[in-house]
């Protein structure tokens, strides 16, 4: 299960998300907002991020103006590793070496085209499990 969110600036980049992973059979929870009225990114990164420490989402998509507020109020969750992507080199290169359980976009930064590329090479890169990698994510968990 995929857990979606976003603010007023996301919510139509969000909207050709949701229509990709329909057309995969993807299944995914909306936690963003609903509607283009100003809207505070926080509240969509804490559902986003309380679901995947709840496990009732695997993986999540935050979407904001930039992704920058966006991912930063994911990452101050307790394991949660939120990934700032415009491109699909590090949409896959944070999975295989950081297993970002979020990925995070800017609708303002990123065309509804590109965006869907970078959501499926992050849905389809898996975590190398390399051992370097695992002690910096734990490293990441001390804290």
């Amino acid at each position: 299960m995929i857990g979606i969110g976003n603010d007023h600036t996301g919510y139509e980049l969000k909207m050709e998300i949701i229509k990709y992973l329909e057309e995969k059979g993807i299944e995914y929870k909306d936690y963003g907002c609903g509607k283009l009225e100003t809207s505070d990114y926080p509240l969509y990164a804490k559902a986003v991020g309380r679901a995947i420490q709840k496990k009732e989402c695997d993986l999540g998509i935050l979407i904001c103006g930039t992704g920058i507020g966006i991912s930063i109020a994911a990452n101050k969750m307790r394991g949660i590793r939120a990934a700032l992507c415009h491109d699909c080199f590090s949409a896959e290169a944070t999975k295989l070496h950081n297993d970002a359980n979020i990925l995070a976009m800017g609708a303002r930064v990123v065309g509804p085209g590109l965006a869907v590329k970078i959501v499926d090479t992050f849905l389809n890169s898996e975590f190398s499990g390399n051992e370097r990698h695992s002690r910096r994510i734990q490293m990441l968990e001390d804290e």
